[in-house]
């Protein structure tokens, strides 16, 4: 296969299917080199008409290209995403939408996504703290979180909403990292009482 070649055959598809309203509203957005404004679903069938492989999956990321590195996330084998390969491409990542879909499709299905997760939370890069807190969303939804890294977890989500602790017509608004956070909690509150009642804890403090 061709890389080159496949990648162009895989940009005429995404001519083919352009959304000029959604482009041009996407355009607007600094984030992507081209955005051609293709649904999701057409995404998907568009990655289906190619197999999956580390060699055009890391050809697609590196276009800079948002149909581009979605359809890297769905094409790239999760037995050749090693961490070191995870770490580089979760620094390239600009949207929290291409953050959604590289925890969604590659990064929540390694065996190593708890510990990625934990360690991107504590990231002085908010959108690496994002992709933490995305991660450790589907980590909770398969109840894979252990009591000490629960803690871990209760303490770090404290520390990013400890901004949102202010009164009056001054107060800060919730920013897109906050916005992970709250559904982390949301998802740790709901599996248990004694989770919810951690959880209030900490609404309580920031109230």
């Amino acid at each position: 296969m061709d890389i080159k070649e496949t990648i162009l055959d895989i940009k005429k598809e995404l001519r083919a299917n352009m959304n000029g309203i959604a482009s041009a509203a996407m355009r607007q957005s600094a984030d992507y080199r081209v955005n051609f404004g293709v649904e999701l679903p057409r995404i998907h069938d568009i990655a289906k008409e190619f197999e999956a492989s580390h060699e055009l999956a890391q050809a697609l990321w590196n276009e800079n290209v948002r149909e581009c590195k979605i359809l890297a996330t769905i094409l790239m084998p999760v037995d050749r995403f090693d961490e070191e390969i995870c770490d580089i491409w979760v620094e390239e990542i600009k949207t929290i939408e291409i953050a959604q879909f590289f925890c969604m499709n590659l990064v929540n299905r390694l065996k190593f996504a708890s510990v990625k997760a934990f360690e991107w939370m504590a990231s002085d890069k908010e959108m690496v703290q994002c992709c933490g807190y995305l991660t450790l969303c589907h980590v909770l939804r398969r109840g894979e979180l252990q009591d000490r890294s629960a803690d871990e977890f209760l303490d770090q989500a404290s520390a990013v909403l400890e901004h949102l602790k202010t009164e009056g017509e001054g107060a800060t608004k919730p920013t897109v990292l906050d916005t992970q956070v709250f559904k982390a909690l949301q998802i740790f509150a709901s599996q248990s009482e004694v989770n919810a009642k951690k959880v209030k804890k900490i609404a309580d403090y920031l109230s």
